[in-house]
């Protein structure tokens, strides 16, 4: 008996929403609802973008990335919580627990990078828009996007290959609709401080560089922006700014809610839904629905389907 006890585990439970079984319908008809407009969203963000050569400007090129990390995070986390609404077992195993974890990790990593581009590339536009076309070219564009991508895959693949170090015999049910790192450590026969060290040494200084980034370019953009003159020239600056802002304040928020050490006996599972699955819907809508630029193209894809 002692000896199973000790035996390590090959594959997880994951507990979800099994507490809820009289909504087990009703979540998975609002959650596979929330995945088809994410999914069509993103992806027709990136299409439009890709298609479309008025858009291939480094706010748009950075934008197309986050809708992709946006449709990457969905994908890595919502089919398997739908199929867990009506399997028997729930169960996952450890090589998907690790495929999963790299997956929605590569996302939120990205996501940070490429909303601190973001940031940057809206302060060169107001602070210095003469100098946008030098300051922001397209050769650095593309340098950021690849470095944001090199720099995402490298962490993932650190902290996931860590995971792998773990044995996990203490039980096999994960309180959570996804392997996340944090129960994972809970599970965990191994002790986790070199996983707790490494978040501290590679994932810290990515939060740090990226919010302090934001910070700087938004204290400079308000600067520049109260020492204009003209009310439409605020007005068109401000304007430029807020859908960048609610989406990066939004995604800051959830982040820090979501990376702080829960307290004894308290789920961190609603914070959890709003960052994996909420703010990926929200983020097409915030675009596309404040920008000018993004509204014509549809419109003028729209009419030319009409007419044909």
């Amino acid at each position: 008996m002692a000896k199973e006890n000790h035996s390590s585990t090959t594959e997880f439970i994951l507990i979800g929403f099994t507490d809820h079984p009289v909504l087990k319908n009703l979540l998975f008809l609002v959650f596979f609802a929330i995945y088809l407009i994410t999914m069509v969203g993103n992806l027709g963000l990136v299409a439009l973008i890709f298609t479309d050569c008025r858009l291939h400007t480094p706010m748009y090129i950075f934008l197309g990335n986050l809708a992709l990390m946006d449709s990457c995070c969905s994908c890595a986390i919502t089919p398997k919580m739908l199929e867990n609404f009506f399997s028997e077992d729930r169960k996952i195993s450890i090589n998907e627990c690790m495929v999963q974890f790299y997956f929605l990790c590569l996302a939120e990593t990205a996501d940070c990078f490429l909303l601190a581009a973001m940031a940057y590339d809206r302060y060169v536009a107001i602070c210095s828009p003469l100098q946008y076309h030098t300051m922001m070219s397209k050769k650095l564009c593309i340098q950021m996007t690849i470095g944001t991508f090199i720099a995402s895959n490298l962490h993932s693949m650190i902290h996931a290959g860590l995971l792998l170090r773990l044995t996990f015999c203490r039980s096999n049910k994960i309180d959570h609709f996804f392997c996340d790192i944090l129960p994972l450590y809970r599970l965990s026969c191994t002790d986790p401080y070199i996983n707790e060290l490494m978040i501290y040494i590679f994932s810290m200084p990515i939060q740090i560089f990226t919010i302090a980034t934001v910070l700087i370019s938004y204290i400079c953009i308000l600067f520049t922006v109260f020492k204009m003159n003209s009310k439409e020239g605020r007005g068109k600056a401000f304007s430029t700014c807020a859908s960048h802002f609610l989406s990066v304040s939004i995604f800051y928020i959830c982040l820090l809610m979501y990376i702080r050490p829960p307290e004894e006996g308290e789920k961190d599972i609603p914070v959890a839904i709003f960052f994996t699955i909420v703010i990926p819907l929200l983020n097409p809508f915030i675009y596309s629905l404040r920008n000018k630029e993004v509204k014509n193209v549809l419109k003028k894809i729209m009419r030319n389907h009409l007419l044909k």
